[in-house]
């Protein structure tokens, strides 16, 4: 009973004793050293000094309060009036107060604590000396100025309150300045306004300029001063001086306003005329921030918004403005301004939520036990308001359906803050709820209203009853190989519901040797980190368990599995199975056929395994497969153009960043027996002579012929295929060298066309045709009549043979010609004799067939009976060929061409014209011996093909610019000497002899 009537006694005596308007106030100098006391809450205050805990919730940390006596102490850090927030931007006369907030528990009752709320005002002490704003101060003075006027002298500025502020001013002059200047020293709203006096009679041609000292002294004790230089120049005379229209100005100005904003217009008149009539406005001994949220228009007083302007910072700007003339002695005057900034609803609620007693907070967490009683004050919360008026009066609740209240903490609010208790409104259960997230709302009552919310976590404690439990138990996680040592891999937690020390976990690694070795855990953490790198490549997957023991007692325990997962890292470069590669295909393959195919592994996994196949140079000409690795070729191979490619494939996998490897691949074209054997000696047109008297076994001719395959497809193999009747020549079927094989007879003589056929080994062998013409003859009388009889080979069917001279006579006929010709006229008319004598024959039966053993020599010389007039010009155009029967499949024959010869004259050796035509459509032949572009070979055809009796010729010839033989009378020189002649169809029948 006693001790409950003290408790009584103690809140009466508190709030009697220790309010002044609802606060405790002390007062205290600034800038006093650490420990001074300021006051003590027990003994000045009649609260109890025993059983109680005294704890400060707001002063630190210039404020320090002993937990038993409630005794307030400063600190290491001095409190200084000049730097406190709230002081800083205070009104001259106005108190600067350090507010504080002691809380106050029963130990004993175990009651919810209690809130004292007081003020400490700062009292000023002279440790600031008064500054000019320039160690040179400059004034002008007209020097018609009469005696008494007044000029004004910037102030000097003291940081220190009113009495310790500037208090007086001096002025210190020499000998020719004492009698014409004075000091007068006016107060000024609250203030010293120090003003210049002329004394004397001014006169600038006298001098001009007089240098005075002014001295400022504040009033503190001891006193501050400090002096500067007075320079006063003597300007021309300036009648009138301006005159503002108020001696001073009040405006208000709404914060946040836009720059350029005008606030107010100041005005001044002059009565002088012309410059000395215009006037300039400044600002003037304005201090900081004035200069930075205001300007004035030099011309028209109008003070505009410079800088942004807040309320909350600085709520009044005073400064004068002076009005200056134009004169050559400019003459000024000044008037005060004032200007009131006002509140706009531009600050949120700010909601501050900190411990209070003996309940601590942590990060924003609260932590109370399920024993505590209903109504025990969790958190004291402080809702405060920048703004003022109405837009500072703040409602606070708390949201949500949590067992938790507000209960205002002071008895004396003020508007635009006010303090709550955070307390409990039932009783809390542990094991039901074990913590809380309680969030306050506060809303202010401006127009649009603002709101703000702060929150806390309250967690509920316990005994140590339970045991840790980690959620989830089992961790899996994702971890990269080639890690650093020490290297973190995850966090485990578990969690307990009891708290402190019952709370308090240590973990630890249930594992054997391997793994102990490769992992490490933090016994208090629970970060789990790798001692030592990984390799993927060596395991992928860890397992083993993590066990949270608390430091309670008896102790408990939780398990969890842990499963680390290796990651894979780009570490591993493509790898080709081969350090090369070598593929064989087959020439002529169509495109986009597969060449050869590639291996290459990556021991890496997924994107990092993932490998892009490319070639290096990319010549277009090969592209390869990725997946597969085949290699495909974009152009059909030709190996005669190019019988091998070399390139690199490149395998860069995707990882980031990626690695890369080379392999070189070989291409071998094989050959495929696509190309003819092509002739290169002899001519078609060309012959070799012979001499009938030559033995066996002599050197006739050579065959040479060239294959672009390779290997067994290049292999030639000659034979002789036609035109040899006799037997009188032999060919090497490796080197194509023809041979006399046996003695030549008078029947042998004249011209033997060989048909030499020159094979390849391929599979199936391809071939080609070459006509060796070789004249039997001693010599060569007459090369025009050979090279006429080689010309009428060309157009005899191959399965004709001609083989030596079928008329024996020939040579006696050409003998006898000669000596006709040499006789003179006798000579012509046998001559014509003979020719009128063929002519007859040939009308009754024309042949153009040349085979071995039979005469053709009429056939030959047969001359061409045209009309007298048309000498010279085109026989005309026969009826159309009728092709001879076709030969057996693959068999070369030749269309067999009639020629006509037309004799112009006699002569020792006769010029023999050939007037070869063909049908319509069918191969110039003539145009291809005239050809300068050498040609493998032709083809010739029948143009009529169903006749009756077929002809068909296949001749490959080699090019007719080809020369072929040593020289001399034995060789021609191919057929190119009947290119000048013209060509025309003959269409000579055949009859059944032929």
């Amino acid at each position: 009973m006693e001790l409950n009537l003290r408790v009584v006694l103690f809140w009466v005596v508190a709030l009697h004793c220790g309010s002044v308007n609802g606060s405790i106030l002390y007062r205290v100098q600034e800038e006093q050293p650490p420990n001074t006391l300021i006051g003590s809450l027990a003994a000045d205050q009649g609260l109890p000094d025993s059983g109680h805990l005294y704890k400060l919730e707001v002063g630190a940390p210039y404020l320090r309060v002993d937990g038993k006596t409630g005794d307030i102490f400063t600190t290491e850090i001095p409190i200084d009036r000049e730097t406190l927030r709230d002081c800083r931007s205070l009104a001259k006369g106005k108190p600067c107060y350090l507010e504080f907030e002691v809380s106050v528990t029963d130990l004993i009752q175990n009651q919810s604590p209690r809130l004292i709320e007081g003020r400490i005002e700062v009292q000023d002490i002279n440790d600031n000396t008064p500054q000019f704003p320039s160690s040179v101060l400059t004034i002008s003075v007209p020097e018609n100025t009469i005696m008494g006027a007044l000029f004004s002298i910037p102030l000097a500025t003291d940081r220190d309150s009113e009495r310790n502020g500037v208090a007086d001013y001096a002025l210190t002059a020499g000998p020719d300045a004492a009698t014409l200047f004075g000091l007068q020293v006016a107060d000024d709203r609250g203030g010293k306004l120090p003003q210049l006096i002329v004394l004397g009679n001014l006169d600038r041609e006298l001098k001009d300029s007089y240098d005075l000292t002014i001295k400022a002294v504040d009033g503190g004790n001891p006193q501050r001063y400090s002096s500067a230089l007075l320079r006063v120049v003597v300007t021309d005379a300036n009648d009138n001086s301006p005159k503002f229209e108020k001696s001073s100005y009040d405006a208000e100005l709404s914060e946040n306003s836009p720059v350029g904003h005008s606030v107010l217009q100041v005005k001044a008149n002059d009565s002088d005329m012309g410059p000395n009539g215009e006037i300039e406005y400044t600002i003037h001994q304005a201090v900081d921030p004035v200069p930075k949220l205001l300007r004035i228009d030099r011309s028209t007083g109008i003070i505009y918004v410079k800088g942004p302007l807040d309320r909350e910072e600085i709520s009044s700007l005073s400064f004068y403005v002076v009005a200056r003339d134009k004169g050559p002695q400019p003459k000024s005057s000044k008037t005060f301004v004032t200007i009131e900034v006002t509140d706009q609803n531009d600050n949120a609620p700010a909601v501050e939520i900190r411990g209070i007693g003996l309940v601590t907070h942590s990060e924003g967490v609260a932590n109370i036990s399920e024993d505590m009683p209903v109504g025990t004050a969790v958190a004291l919360v402080q809702v405060s308001d920048k703004d003022e008026g109405e837009n500072a009066v703040v409602t606070c609740v708390v949201a949500g359906d949590v067992p938790f209240q507000l209960r205002p903490a002071s008895d004396s609010p003020t508007d635009n803050r006010r303090k709550y208790f955070l307390q409990t409104t039932t009783p809390l259960d542990f094991e039901r709820v074990k913590e809380y997230r309680v969030e306050i709302v506060a809303v202010d009552s401006g127009n649009p209203a603002l709101s703000s919310t702060n929150s806390l976590k309250v967690q509920v404690t316990d005994v140590n009853d339970n045991s840790p439990i980690f959620s989830p138990t089992l961790f899996e996680v994702d971890f990269a190989e080639e890690n650093q040592p020490g290297e973190r891999v995850l966090d485990v937690t578990a969690t307990d519901a009891d708290s402190g020390t019952n709370a308090q976990l240590l973990y630890n690694i249930v594992a054997d040797s391997t793994i102990r070795g490769l992992f490490e855990i933090d016994p208090n953490s629970g970060e789990v980190r790798a001692r030592s790198p990984l390799d993927r490549e060596h395991k992928e997957r860890y397992e083993f368990w993590i066990t949270a023991a608390d430091k309670g007692s008896p102790s408990h325990k939780g398990t969890a599995t842990v499963v680390v997962k290796v990651l894979d890292r780009n570490d591993n470069e493509p790898k080709f199975m081969l350090s090369g590669y070598s593929f064989s295909v087959l020439e002529n393959m169509p495109p986009l056929s597969p060449v050869g195919m590639v291996t290459v592994q990556d021991m890496d996994k997924g994107e990092n395994a993932r490998v892009h196949l490319s070639v290096e140079p990319d010549g277009g000409k090969f592209v390869v497969q990725n997946g597969t690795g085949t290699i495909l070729s974009s152009i059909s191979f030709d190996r005669e153009k190019e019988s091998s490619y070399t390139f690199r494939l490149k395998a860069v996998d995707g990882g980031e960043p990626p690695k890369s490897s080379y392999v070189g691949v070989t291409i071998n074209v094989l050959d495929e027996n696509d190309n003819d054997p092509v002739i290169t000696k002899p001519s078609n047109s060309s012959f070799r002579r012979l001499s009938p008297l030559a033995s066996p076994d002599s050197h006739v001719e050579v065959v040479e012929a060239e294959d672009l395959d390779s290997g067994p497809n290049a292999e030639l193999v000659f034979n002789i295929a036609g035109g040899n009747p006799y037997q009188l020549f032999r060919i090497s079927p490796t080197t194509g060298e023809i041979t006399l094989a046996k003695e030549m007879t008078r029947k042998h003589g004249g011209l033997h066309r060989l048909v030499v056929r020159v094979s390849d080994r391929g599979k199936p062998p391809r071939h080609a045709t070459a006509l060796v013409h070789i004249y039997v003859n001693e010599t060569i009388s007459n090369v025009s009549l050979v090279e006429a009889l080689v010309g009428h080979s060309l157009y005899t069917p191959l399965d004709r043979d001609i083989a030596g001279d079928p008329d024996s006579g020939f040579a006696a006929h050409r003998s006898n010609i000669l000596f006709g010709s040499l006789a003179g006229v006798a000579g012509v008319v046998m001559l014509i004799l003979v020719v009128v004598f063929i002519r007859h024959r040939l009308q009754r039966e024309t042949k153009s067939g040349y085979q071995a053993g039979k005469k053709e020599t009429k056939d030959l010389y047969a001359p061409k009976q045209a009309p007298k007039n048309a000498k010279g010009k085109r026989g005309r155009k026969g009826k159309p060929q009728k092709s001879p029967k076709a030969l057996g499949e693959n068999e070369e024959v030749g269309i067999q061409k009639s020629l006509k010869f037309n004799l112009d004259g006699v002569n020792d050796s006769p010029r023999i014209h050939l007037p070869l035509t063909y049908s319509p459509g069918s191969p110039d032949i003539g145009r291809h011996y005239r050809s300068n572009s050498p040609l493998p070979s032709i083809q010739l055809q029948a143009q009529s093909p169903s006749a009756s009796q077929k002809h068909q010729a296949v001749q490959d010839l080699p090019a007719a610019n080809t020369f072929v033989g040593t020289g001399g009378d034995d060789n021609s020189t191919g057929s190119d000497q009947y290119s000048d002649y013209s060509y025309k169809t003959s269409q000579p029948k055949y009859n059944n002899k032929q």
